[in-house]
């Protein structure tokens, strides 16, 4: 598999060499505060790793997302610069610049084991896109400032920019541990460990239907809970309410659900929202103006015999909006099972990993990965452009 061909940071010789290192800092902000540094301490191991090994390290990040020029105040690196200085307990030097004289100087006068961070990667989005959209020009002036580019952000290894695919294009690269450690647990996938079992959860079906495609043939069962739930039970003419509808599936989810109905399992029961009354009832029951918001118990039970016996659970996308306490029992009794159960269990990114996180499970599953968009890519059986372009061993 990938993980096992790739270069890695170990494959090179460090020593006085610059090394350029795309880590992910897109860390959640207010009011120029951090709020959750969890990406900042899942870079660490390969900036220690650097600097021990006496690199001269320039890093390299993106922060939310550049559209015009009031986005640049609030999306600034420096307090991330000023965070990361504490947790490594050395002075890291920040540079409020992308390039530019500035910046050469700084690298020119780089010592073995001292840290740079670039501003934010995506200022460069601002005339042009020329991040965003892998400008050759950009990537060569960065490429121009390292000896060796490592990738160790997993989260944007989805996206073909020029802080990842366009520096690896040109320089010699590898990448770094957070990388090599979330493609090995996908690894896992691809020799999967029976019985197989995928829960699949979130709002819409379109944003799930290479996943569902991909999975159905290769996993034993795929539960399917969360606002997608209610398309694929309105394909079998039941009455969903006011509940989320994705009509342009409904045709894929009667498809799917008549090529493949002893794998797909779908709810039995829903927790639906009436104005501000709460109501638990079987699917058939629900009512015009009803709209339904997480799995109810008798589901939670269902989905239950089917995880107790796994091997391998893949989970992505909440099963209700955990986010309002009187929809979290789903996504609740879902990590409960799945504390309980002796299984290789991963998680995928986003939303999921924040409602594991978030409600106290983190320490029960085997990978929660840190991406939500690549984690998704690679359950679909797509090629990671940042990581595709990575030299083999």
């Amino acid at each position: 598999g990938i993980s096992k061909m790739k270069k890695t940071i170990r494959d090179y010789d460090l020593n006085e060499k610059k090394v350029i290192i795309r880590v992910d800092f897109n860390v959640p902000m207010v009011d120029g505060k951090i709020t959750d540094d969890t990406r900042i301490k899942e870079s660490l191991e390969t900036i220690n790793y650097a600097i021990d090994n006496n690199a001269k390290v320039i890093l390299l990040s993106h922060l939310g997302r550049i559209k015009e020029e009031r986005d640049l105040e609030k999306n600034t690196l420096s307090p991330v610069a000023k965070r990361l200085s504490e947790l490594l307990n050395i002075d890291v030097k920040f540079v409020n610049k992308t390039r530019g004289e500035e910046v050469d100087n700084l690298v020119l006068n780089l010592k073995g084991g001292e840290v740079l961070l670039l501003e934010n990667t995506r200022f460069e989005d601002l005339n042009g896109k020329l991040e965003s959209n892998n400008d050759l020009e950009l990537a060569k002036y960065w490429s121009s400032l390292g000896d060796i580019y490592i990738n160790d952000a997993f989260a944007t290894s989805h996206r073909s920019h020029a802080s990842n695919v366009g520096i690896a294009s040109i320089l010699p690269n590898g990448v770094g541990f957070l990388i090599e450690k979330e493609l090995n647990e996908f690894e896992k996938l691809n020799n999967p460990k029976r019985p197989y079992v995928v829960i699949l959860g979130g709002a819409k079906v379109s944003d799930k239907i290479g996943v569902i495609e991909s999975l159905v043939k290769k996993a034993d069962y795929i539960l399917i809970g969360g606002g997608m739930s209610y398309t694929f039970l309105k394909s079998q003419n039941i009455n969903i309410g006011n509940s989320l509808l994705d009509s342009e599936n409904l045709e894929f989810a009667k498809k799917m659900l008549g090529e493949y109905k002893e794998k797909i399992i779908l709810p039995i029961d829903s927790v639906n929202l009436d104005g501000n009354s709460v109501r638990t009832c079987f699917i058939n029951e629900i009512k015009d103006n009803e709209i339904g918001y997480d799995i109810g118990y008798n589901t939670i039970k269902l989905f239950k015999t089917y995880l107790e016996n796994a091997s391998l659970v893949v989970w992505n996308g909440p099963v209700g909006m955990f986010e309002d306490e009187r929809f979290s029992s789903g996504t609740k009794g879902i990590c409960e099972i799945l504390k309980n159960i002796d299984a290789v269990k991963i998680v995928g990114g986003g939303d999921t990993a924040s409602a594991v996180i978030n409600l106290g499970y983190k320490d029960y599953m085997t990978h929660i990965s840190t991406g939500g968009g690549a984690s998704l890519e690679l359950l679909e059986g797509k090629k990671l452009p940042g990581i595709e372009v990575i030299e083999d061993k």
